[in-house]
């Protein structure tokens, strides 16, 4: 599998910090479809980090990956096929009611097994969609909903009102079924509210650690405008495209502009040969972190990513995020105070907000120091796991 070659490393936790209250759970399995939850590559890390985190708080965690093999998944994509007309894409599979059954009765049926009475869930396609087996309480942790994704998806117009409608009627049912659940993001904790009608006191905001990128407090100059972008992988939905057609605007007018540009291999062939433009296809952990030191400005127009770990990355960095007022970085740049944020999707403004960014040195070192005391304050895996095994 070309990808950049980037180890996702569990973050080393801090000391625990005594806290009085009584545990939430002492055991829990931690579910995710998309792979071992406890291995440090699935799903950006995230459930891997938490675990070591509840681990660190005293909690027992085990993991569960529900997912469906390859003949399984073949079946419901040729009975979706036969019944729609037309070759699902995967996500419609494991989006299908049919799907959740089989993922959600695995989940049940490790949980007996192993007697779980707590199942903390990093996505709702596994979550129970008819009937909760009796005696286990069933969580979730997410960044992201269906209403939320509809927004600003590229392929939104793709799904028919009847496909919108079951996604609907499929997550809020399970979403009404869980003991509680805990979001990235203050804006996730709303659509839950008011679009899925949850109530208050059964959605918490605990936001989310950081990967391996260690904070830098070395010395940084902004004088020399360094843009960088980072897409591990979906180039074109992390923004890269919008980012190439900005800095070629940009740099007309300011000519020392230069773009650094990480990648995988099948994104090379979006990115032009131009002198102020560097690609890397592979890169080692160590070389990306000296890639955020020397930037002066992280580029990184998401288009509908719901929370970003790079700019949280780029903000221990001392970098200052550019990205798209919307999802997640309002949150995470202080609506503005840490970073920039771009009101339109379009190559023209996202290049008018970097040269307004780049024209004042002093005002991107002051905001960086900023961001970075901010990262550091609220931001960690150790506190969203705290916030998750005490409430």
């Amino acid at each position: 599998m070309a990808a950049v070659d980037i180890m996702l490393e569990m973050a080393e936790p801090a000391p625990a910090v005594p806290r009085r209250g009584v545990r939430r759970f002492e055991r829990v399995a931690i579910t995710s479809i998309w792979g071992d939850p406890l291995a440090p590559g699935t799903w950006s890390g995230a459930p891997a980090n938490l675990a070591a985190a509840l681990q660190h708080h005293g909690v027992v965690v085990e993991g569960i990956a529900p997912r469906l093999d390859w003949s399984a998944l073949t079946l419901l994509a040729a009975r979706h096929a036969l019944r729609r007309r037309q070759v699902p894409s995967l996500e419609r599979v494991l989006r299908s009611a049919a799907a959740r059954r089989r993922h959600a009765a695995t989940v049940a049926e490790a949980a007996a097994r192993r007697r779980f009475r707590d199942v903390l869930h990093t996505g709702t396609l596994d979550l129970p969609a008819l009937m909760l087996p009796p005696g286990v309480r069933h969580y979730l942790y997410c960044d992201q909903t269906w209403d939320l994704s509809l927004r600003y998806r590229p392929d939104a117009d793709r799904y028919d009102a009847r496909e919108r409608e079951d996604y609907e009627r499929l997550e809020r049912a399970a979403l009404h079924q869980l003991t509680h659940v805990f979001t990235f993001g203050r804006y996730v904790r709303d659509n839950m509210i008011a679009h899925y009608g949850l109530s208050p006191d059964r959605v918490t905001v605990v936001g989310s650690g950081m990967g391996a990128i260690a904070p830098w407090s070395g010395a940084k100059t902004y004088a020399t405008p360094r843009l960088l972008f980072v897409a591990k992988h979906l180039f074109l939905a992390k923004g890269g495209r919008l980012v190439v057609d900005a800095f070629l605007m940009a740099q007309r007018r300011r000519p020392d502009l230069t773009l650094t540009i990480v990648g995988d291999t099948r994104s090379r062939r979006f990115v032009p040969k131009h002198p102020g433009i560097t690609f890397h296809d592979h890169l080692p952990w160590t070389a990306l972190q000296q890639l955020y030191r020397e930037a002066s400005l992280l580029v990184e127009p998401m288009i509908n990513d719901p929370w970003g770990q790079v700019y949280l990355e780029a903000l221990l960095s001392r970098t200052p995020p550019i990205g798209l007022d919307r999802n997640g970085l309002p949150e995470i740049i202080g609506g503005g105070k840490y970073g920039f944020l771009v009101r339109e999707a379009n190559a023209a403004a996202l290049a008018e907000t970097i040269l307004d960014a780049s024209s004042d040195p002093d005002r991107l070192a002051a905001m960086a120091e900023a961001g970075q005391r901010h990262a550091l304050s609220t931001y960690s895996w150790e506190r969203t796991a705290e916030q998750i095994a005490f409430g």
